[in-house]
């Protein structure tokens, strides 16, 4: 069946949001590369609205507004009426209309994981979407070792059913040398001085509480201008995070400057002492292969999928230990051999990962989908 007749329709709803964060950094640059890498199929991208001028070049895109339940009832409808051969859902779930042939990606299951972590709202939800994919879906994407052995034990999936397909890393991301450029960004973030920084959203899972009480427990053993940096959206759950930097006296300490542009990324990344990333459960960490990509040493968790893809590159903890935390953290702030030796190992594990080999492995199950 493989050539240009066949249409192959991808969910691009989560790829065009104005700040993007992990599943839809993986749903941009992952479609954008299939686009790039493929002419044997013609790609048909369903949208909310429309994407920016220039975004998918190669692609036919369906803007379909639609106020509520856009993917089960907008969508389902589209999928009803103009349905194409195969349907590819990268980081949402699929609608209840959907063609006979379809790939969805599963990105972790930490509501299963970790369910006081979540909203109890949000918990139902992904527990009965992701049922909903894995059941229904005529292929299944993991971003991981780790959360294939979930989906097949939890959900009781055939091995087969599954395939591993790595997110690759921003190729633009790269370690920054000027010490001009990374005071402008400092600057901007209302950074000063030296600084630990985690980046991504701030929700529990991330570990962040951990983070602080380690942070503070250092405060008599770092310079007066050692800041902690949590960069990112605000999550879900997080006022208790936020009283904790209040009764601890860390305003000032603890610098939260929410949403970093990915003009900014590198040169914070790339000026920060350490990247801290000691997350309970993560279906890949795209945040620490952007830190590696930077030179910036990483700290991050023995659990879930981060063993399987910073390997030997990175200072391991027990997320669950918060002492192990806070011994890494007074290693990483004192010991500047263990800074560049991590730094070295971090740039050469990023070579192991790139959306083109993401997407040539994706559209390798869509061929096998279709035939």
């Amino acid at each position: 069946m493989k050539g240009r007749s066949i249409c192959v329709g991808i969910d691009a709803s989560r790829a065009i949001a104005s700040e993007p964060t992990g599943t839809e950094i993986y749903s941009l640059r992952l479609i954008q590369e299939m686009l790039r890498l493929s002419a044997e199929y013609e790609f048909r991208l369903y949208t909310r609205s429309d994407p920016p001028q220039g975004m998918f070049p190669a692609a036919a895109v369906r803007a379909i507004p639609f106020p509520r339940m856009w993917t089960h009832l907008r969508l389902s409808w589209e999928m009803l009426r103009f349905p194409p051969n195969v349907l590819f859902v990268p980081a949402h779930v699929l609608p209840l209309i959907h063609p006979r042939r379809t790939v969805v990606t599963v990105h972790d299951l930490g509501y299963l994981r970790f369910p006081d972590a979540h909203p109890a709202r949000q918990r139902v939800y992904l527990a009965l979407s992701t049922w909903w994919n894995v059941h229904v879906a005529s292929h299944i994407v993991a971003d991981s070792k780790a959360t294939k052995i979930d989906i097949t034990t939890r959900y009781r999936v055939d091995p087969s059913k599954l395939s591993i397909v790595y997110p690759g890393v921003n190729e633009s991301l790269y370690p920054v040398e000027e010490r001009e450029q990374i005071e402008i960004a400092k600057t901007r973030y209302g950074i000063d001085g030296r600084y630990f920084l985690y980046l991504g959203r701030l929700q529990p899972r991330k570990n962040l509480s951990a983070l602080v009480a380690s942070f503070n427990e250092l405060l008599p053993e770092l310079a007066p201008d050692f800041r902690l940096v949590l960069a990112g959206k605000v999550g879900w759950m997080t006022e208790t995070l936020f009283s904790q930097i209040v009764e601890l006296r860390l305003e000032k300490r603890v610098i939260l400057p929410g949403y970093v542009a990915d003009t900014d990324k590198a040169a914070l990344l790339s000026g920060a002492e350490a990247f801290l990333f000691p997350s309970l459960y993560e279906g890949f960490g795209l945040p620490v292969l952007e830190a590696q990509s930077c030179g910036c040493p990483v700290m991050t968790s023995t659990t879930s999928s981060l063993p399987e893809v910073v390997g030997d590159s990175a200072l391991l903890v027990d997320p669950s230990d918060r002492q192990a935390i806070t011994d890494a953290m007074r290693r990483l702030a004192a010991d500047s051999d263990l800074r560049r030796d991590l730094s070295a190992a971090g740039q050469r594990n990023v070579r192991r990962f790139s959306w083109a080999s993401s997407a040539q492995a994706l559209l390798h199950v869509i061929d096998d989908v279709v035939d």
